[in-house]
């Protein structure tokens, strides 16, 4: 099987010199290759369309015959326009250019001319973008889509296009294609030379349809074959604790939980505990939204680690949390005899050495701890268990120096996360990883209720404020987001809590921001975990952290500037306790987008469905910050409208990796040497 016409000079090709050659390789086109799969951003559509099927204001192809002289008109500002009359099948029609005073001697009566442009209905007006004269032209445009490409200034679509032709005639015939005949006949698929030609220049829309179908494929099913056999590796590479679990124990300790499971839960925990009941070291994500219960999955899993004589460490972003969960598994675990430890920065060194010197003997079996964890000098005796809460606070280094203080075995990783990634985007970017979500709440939680309000209307909501501190309840206070600058952030969380200072007099207002010490953070947050501040001013450090069930009034400023995704997470900082919160969103938005996310936020508590739609409105890249995405730059998927596509590569990647016959069938020797073609092999296994 040969693949070499793709892998062909790009000089190869018959009128490509030197010159353009070093042109397109500065475009990043060195190969036959990189021309081909150079895809089109849109087509011009030069198919005839008859005029009665033609929309107002739509663009349209027509033939015709000029039926009078034309009329010159020069406009004020050195402006021209020139018109004609066309016969177009039943119409008689009047083609307008405008700043084209050349064509005038060559529209002459009884000439065939080929016209594209923006037709206006009710005056029977072509106002033309291109013409061609069809008694000159030797090829016309007539009746195709041509291919309009990204291109640097200078570079002209026609010659590109012209360099296109002459390589599908030159190589077409040589290119062979590295899926299975099976899988082309069970999806009916273009082959890829079908697919090649018919993306560049498609007879019809549906020929373009069909050869961007069988591409997309292609790209995802590589991308995701590359992801799996990262897994596979990763696999391979680590050796896992193969634990025998005690399953009516556990069951036991469920059963003494004050509430039962929701479906969901349950689900969780079996994929979680299957996991660890395995040889291969766990590499799970826990997604579930503020409220849907992951604590208690991570409490039943380092139950079950600590059963099977390991211990577990549980790692959180902030010291108040950590302190926090502390508390509650110390009191969950103590009818248990599971002694459970605590190590955080702001410890004493005497303090620190004795934990450390606890976990090395195996005296503590389970500790939660901030990223004091990773540091030098902490040593487990047998670690079996790692868990990271909001996994995307800590870096892949961190993450990685966590889990190698496992000794020869590699400890079990569960990440959680309480930010919805949309089923999408999470089995792309996290296609490495096996994904659990907790998508259901407990039945009787109480919904936030969400408002969104105009400034004007700022009284109200002060005085609103005001009864549920009278109440016995807190409220958070988000100062208004100032893109690229913290120092303005900080200045508006300032002018905020002055001003609510001056206006509740009676009532302790607390301020918290960036650019504060982590210890005054730390004092700040106490003080209002512990009641002794009724409000609290603050940027978005308070996004993740700290619970304070007694908190039930989220204000956001100036809403409109921040993401649906954040504005979520920010609105998960109340309802936490049994009191009915409320999340009130201050926003004038001018833009239709803006009013539409307060729109969203008033309508649903369902993280997953904001973090949908927040990707219809985003798009992936920017849902997750393009730098630290992890997204592929996919040239023609997309991963909303493709999503189906998305899951049945992945599928297919996942049956053939895990398979024998994709590595030994001859069958598949194509998909496996484009995919070493790709580096996929050659893939350094992350610990991510």
């Amino acid at each position: 099987m040969s693949f070499q016409p793709l892998e062909q000079e790009i000089i190869n090709i018959k009128g490509i010199g030197k010159q353009k050659a070093e042109e397109l390789k500065e475009m990043g086109i060195s190969s036959v290759r990189d021309l081909f799969f150079h895809f089109p951003t849109r087509y011009e559509d030069y198919q005839i369309k008859d005029l009665r099927d033609v929309n107002h204001g739509d663009k349209v192809t027509v033939e015709g015959t000029i039926y009078s002289e034309p009329l010159f008109k020069r406009l004020p500002n050195k402006k021209n326009i020139l018109s004609v009359k066309v016969v177009v099948d039943s119409f008689l029609v009047t083609a307008t250019w405008f700043n084209r005073p050349f064509l005038k001697n060559q529209l002459q009566i009884g000439r065939p001319i080929l016209l594209s442009g923006k037709w206006d209905r009710a005056r029977l007006q072509i106002t033309v973008s291109t013409q061609e004269f069809l008694d000159l032209a030797q090829t016309s445009k007539k009746g195709h889509l041509l291919p309009v490409y990204s291109l640097p200034s200078g570079f002209h679509q026609n010659m590109y296009r012209k360099y296109l032709i002459q390589g599908i005639q030159q190589f077409y015939q040589g290119i062979d294609d590295y899926l299975p005949k099976q899988v082309i006949e069970k999806y009916k698929l273009f082959n890829l030379r079908e697919a090649i030609k018919g993306i560049h220049f498609p007879k019809d829309s549906q020929e373009g349809q069909q050869a961007r179908r069988r591409l997309i494929y292609d790209e995802l099913l590589l991308y995701q074959l590359r992801l799996h056999y990262l897994k596979k590796s990763y696999r391979q590479s680590f050796k896992g604790i193969e634990r025998k679990l005690d399953q009516n124990r556990i069951d036991q300790f469920i059963d003494q939980l004050p509430y039962d499971l929701t479906s969901a839960q349950v689900r969780v925990v079996n994929e979680v505990l299957s996991d660890m009941s395995n040889n291969l070291a766990m590499n799970r994500l826990l997604q579930g939204d503020v409220g849907t219960g992951k604590t208690v999955i991570a409490a039943i899993a380092l139950y079950a680690n600590y059963l099977s004589g390991y211990q577990g460490a549980l790692m959180v972003p902030t010291e108040i949390l950590a302190e926090q969960h502390f508390v509650s598994f110390k009191e969950q675990f103590k009818k248990l005899d599971i002694e459970v430890g605590v190590l955080t920065g702001k410890l004493t060194e005497k303090e620190k050495n004795s934990i450390n010197g606890q976990l090395q003997m195996g005296l503590i079996d389970i500790v939660i701890g901030t990223h004091a964890l990773i540091q030098e000098g902490v040593y487990f005796k047998q670690l079996g268990l790692v868990i990271t809460d909001e996994q995307h606070r800590f870096g892949v280094e961190q993450r990685a120096v966590l889990r190698k203080k496992g000794n020869e075995q590699t400890p079990d990783v569960l990440y959680m996360t309480a930010t919805p990634i949309p089923r999408t985007l999470a089995i792309t970017a996290f296609g490495d990883m096996d994904v659990s979500t907790l998508d259901e709440y407990p039945a009787g939680r109480k919904k936030i209720i969400t408002q969104w309000v105009k400034p004007t209307q700022m009284e109200r909501v002060l005085e609103f404020v005001e009864r549920e501190i009278r109440n016995g309840r807190q409220a958070y206070v988000i100062a208004p987001l100032i893109e690229e600058s913290e120092k303005l952030d900080v200045q508006n969380a300032i002018d905020i809590h002055a001003n609510l200072s001056a206006y509740f007099k009676d009532y302790q207002v607390g301020l918290l921001h960036g650019r504060m010490r982590p210890k005054e953070k730390e004092e700040v947050m106490l003080q209002f975990l512990n009641n002794h501040l009724h409000i609290l001013v603050s940027t978005t450090v308070i996004e993740v952290g700290v619970n304070v069930p007694n908190a039930s009034v989220m204000i956001i400023n100036d809403a409109e500037r921040f993401g649906l995704a954040q504005l979520h997470q920010l609105r998960g900082r109340v309802g936490r306790g049994e009191y009915q919160s409320y999340c009130i969103l201050i926003a004038d938005p001018k833009s239709e987008t803006g009013k539409e996310r307060m729109r969203i936020m008033e309508q649903t508590n369902d993280g997953f469905e904001i973090a949908r739609r927040d990707l219809e409105i985003r798009g992936p890249g920017d849902f997750f910050g393009v730098k630290q995405s992890g997204l592929p730059d996919f040239k023609l998927a997309d991963l909303i409208e493709n999503y189906r596509t998305l899951e049945v590569a992945r599928n297919d990647a996942n049956r053939l990796i895990f398979g024998n016959e994709f590595w030994s069938d001859p069958e598949w020797e194509g998909l496996r040497k484009e995919l070493e073609r790709a580096g996929a092999f050659q893939a350094e296994i992350l610990d991510t």
